[in-house]
């Protein structure tokens, strides 16, 4: 069975950070390249971030360039997002992707003072 289970999210102040992981299991991990997409409020699915199967290419959306940090495990089957410089606008359910479809059940950032 297919799983990715995210985990790390919660509340943070405008400014915080958050480490965001996902840990993969039932598929060939280091076969795939994995995204990280957010879901704010009222809003579509938005891609965020995306890594390679090796961890030697990353990409980012503007959004969110320079602030979030994509890398991935291979060892341990688990792709991790982390998040700096938090603003009240990354306030979303955050899901982890492998790239052919599979995705986890989502975790809950949410940035307020």
């Amino acid at each position: 069975e297919v799983q990715l289970v995210e985990s790390g999210g919660g509340l943070v102040q405008p400014g915080g950070s958050l480490r965001l992981s996902c840990a993969a299991s039932g598929f060939s991990f280091d076969d795939y390249a994995m995204a990280w997409v957010r879901q704010a409020p009222g809003k579509g699915l938005e891609w965020v971030s995306e890594i390679n199967w090796n961890g030697a290419t990353t990409y980012y959306a503007d959004s969110v360039k320079g602030r979030f940090t994509i890398s991935r495990g291979n060892a341990k089957n688990t792709v991790y997002l982390q998040m700096n410089s938090l603003k009240p606008e990354d306030t979303a359910v955050y899901y982890c992707n492998a790239a052919g479809g599979y995705w986890g059940q989502g975790t809950q950032v949410t940035v307020s003072s």
